[in-house]
């Protein structure tokens, strides 16, 4: 299987998938967006993957090539290939579907717990509900979609449209790497108030304790999400 990864900015890569991805034994190529434009044709990959980045979805005027990829969202979503989203990629995947993508209430920064649905437990099951957290922006869910989990901070933190499309608010993808360097290049909104705004220690602490696939602390959570994701 050819997967094919939209990084957005140096810090926020594929991390995790990566090695999930090679012990597979499938490819996977990336477009970096902060330095380049050309993006892949839908006969290059077979999974497109949309990673997080600290931009929203509006700011098409300071980074023009989120139109572009927006397009070719559509385009991957609308020949029924696998696209899965994370974080911002998430939010892209919810506006070019039809669903509004506005600032959350509040900011989730760190370790939070989210809710599973019953749909979510029927699809995955065993996931853990402490997840790693990066956003400022949330969205309404796109037509069709069915809702995955909720937080008490942002009520839409995952969907699926079908079987082919799945997006995911919060980082499953996460090392303690990754999360090093989020704090260093967004450390500043640690600064802010709110209830669900974490310490750096801390993240840091928690990260180090991560051990396996886990991205959110429970061996296997990766696994279990694209697995079942792959499969359906």
């Amino acid at each position: 299987m050819r997967f094919h990864c939209l990084q957005h900015v140096i810090f926020e890569t594929p991390g995790l998938l990566t090695s999930w991805i090679s012990r597979r034994g499938d490819s996977l190529r990336i477009t970096y967006l902060f330095e380049e434009s050309v993006l892949p044709s839908l006969e290059d990959f077979d999974v497109l993957i949309v990673m997080g980045g600290p931009m929203s979805v509006h700011d098409e005027v300071e980074f023009p090539w989120l139109r572009s990829e927006k397009a070719l969202i559509a385009a991957a979503i609308g020949a029924g290939k696998k696209v899965l989203g994370i974080c911002l990629g998430a939010q892209l995947i919810a506006e070019v579907m039809g669903g509004r993508v506005y600032p959350n209430p509040v900011k989730e920064i760190g370790f939070w717990p989210v809710r599973w649905t019953g749909e979510a437990i029927n699809i995955f099951s065993h996931l853990s509900e402490e997840v790693f957290h990066w956003h400022g922006e949330t969205f309404d869910l796109p037509p069709g979609a069915v809702l995955l989990a909720s937080s008490t901070g942002c009520v839409n933190q995952a969907f699926m449209v079908g079987k082919n499309v799945l997006a995911l608010q919060f980082h499953p993808e996460v090392t303690p790497g990754i999360i090093g360097d989020m704090i260093r290049f967004e450390g500043h909104e640690l600064a802010e108030e709110g209830p669900f705004i974490g310490k750096a220690g801390e993240m840091m602490a928690r990260a180090e304790g991560m051990t396996g696939e886990a991205g959110a602390g429970d061996k296997g959570q990766l696994s279990l999400l694209l697995a079942a994701f792959l499969i359906n």
